[in-house]
């Protein structure tokens, strides 16, 4: 479709758009930026079971997240493993929060960090409000998510449980290299060359 310049102007910046997602796609590379919600696991369900129909070639995710709601985080966790491609997750601006537990999904050696990439863990944060069952019962929950986020932490990066726990007990923050020393890092790069897969 041909567009003139007298042509409408939302449609043209569609149009723009929308060529510039099938060229991120055509690249096999996907962007998470901002709050994880159920609006961004839809958008990025979507393009990695398309990118998986089209071949098993490795995709990338650039990931500048300072986290969100937990459940959007564990649905994108459980489809980064679900999937037959091999993922590389590439952290730039900061992870944060459920953004970690996106990064972790990649195997070590794929997580590569930019090098003003920041790093954050920490407990999922709870603001329930209403009756003392309910309040219990939600509280019990949080201290269960809080207990499964850590053994993730835990298996990706070769701590024990108890000092994983303890580290995210507040919030705990760590530039590309102390990351890389945490096991969260695999690599720090500075160019697309570096990556494993950089054509």
């Amino acid at each position: 479709m041909i567009y003139n310049s007298l042509g409408n102007k939302s449609e043209k910046n569609n149009l723009s758009t929308s060529l510039f997602h099938d060229k991120l796609l055509q690249s096999r590379a996907i962007i998470i930026s901002g709050e994880i919600n159920q609006l961004l696991v839809e958008k990025v369900m979507t393009q990695l079971l398309v990118l998986q129909e089209i071949n098993n070639h490795p995709i990338k995710v650039f990931i500048n997240s300072q986290g969100g709601h937990v459940e959007s985080g564990d649905t994108l966790h459980d489809i980064f493993k679900f999937i037959k491609p091999e993922v590389f997750m590439i952290g730039t601006g900061w992870v944060a929060s459920a953004g970690i537990t996106l990064f972790l999904t990649a195997k070590k050696e794929n997580r590569y960090s930019l090098p003003n990439t920041r790093f954050m863990i920490h407990q999922p944060l709870g603001g329930v409000q209403g009756r003392a069952s309910d309040i219990e019962i939600e509280t019990k929950e949080i201290l269960k998510t809080r207990g499964r986020i850590n053994r993730l932490i835990s298996e990706a990066t070769g701590h024990p449980i108890d000092k994983v726990a303890k580290d995210t007990d507040r919030n705990f923050w760590m530039g590309p290299e102390e990351a890389r020393d945490y096991g969260i890092v695999g690599q720090i790069i500075n160019h697309w060359n570096e990556l494993k897969d950089s054509q």
